[in-house]
């Protein structure tokens, strides 16, 4: 996970636009100096450029730049995982340095969870934070919560400032954020509960 100071407090989903940082689907040509900036910022990181092409070409929407100016400032980069992969990472049953890609979801399948496999941002960059929460609001992973393992303080920090919690797997020190329209609505002393509240919940 990450690098860059994070103070401001908010649920993951609610996290400001920034219209300072431009962020979108990584280039084919940015894949090197990504994994440059992964392997200077975050602790940790043993994939090379070319594993990270792979997975870029198995799912472009997997990567993302985070640009100002046209200078690059950082990525973020995630596993859309299907049900298998889903198991296999609360088990502690795959191998997150280099996972198996049957463990992730094709374009035909169903995005179980999402693992953030790697934030890495300098200065400004986490800024965009907020921009690729967005890109994960799409109907293709709404239904999907969100995981991590935070390896650095800074990233741990992050963690808790946009509504992760450390929660029991046999994967170590798996954080997850639970998508809002997935929760189950606190009910106050007395309230009055409409028929239609909980199936409207996620619209």
């Amino acid at each position: 996970m990450e690098r860059g100071s994070f103070a401001a407090r908010h649920d993951f989903d609610a996290l400001p636009l920034s219209p300072d940082v431009d962020v979108r689907c990584a280039q084919f040509g940015e894949i090197a100096a990504l994994s440059e900036m992964a392997h200077r910022l975050v602790p940790g990181v043993q994939i090379g450029a070319m594993e990270l092409a792979k997975y870029f070409a198995f799912d472009p929407q997997s990567i993302l730049t985070f640009t100002r100016n046209g200078n690059l400032l950082g990525g973020m980069a995630f596993l859309f995982l299907n049900d298998r992969g889903h198991d296999a990472l609360l088990l502690d049953d795959i191998s997150l340095t280099a996972p198996e890609t049957h463990y992730l979801a094709s374009a035909n399948e169903d995005v179980s969870a999402i693992y953030i496999w790697a934030i890495a941002a300098t200065g400004r960059g986490i800024a965009g934070l907020g921009k690729a929460a967005a890109h994960l609001r799409q109907i293709r992973f709404r239904g999907a919560d969100c995981y991590a393992q935070p390896s650095t303080v800074a990233g741990r920090e992050i963690m808790k400032a946009t509504g992760f919690a450390p929660i029991s797997s046999f994967q170590p020190d798996l954080w997850c954020y639970e998508r809002p329209w997935h929760r189950q609505p606190m009910l106050m002393p007395g309230a009055i509960t409409q028929p239609r509240s909980f199936s409207d919940a996620r619209h």
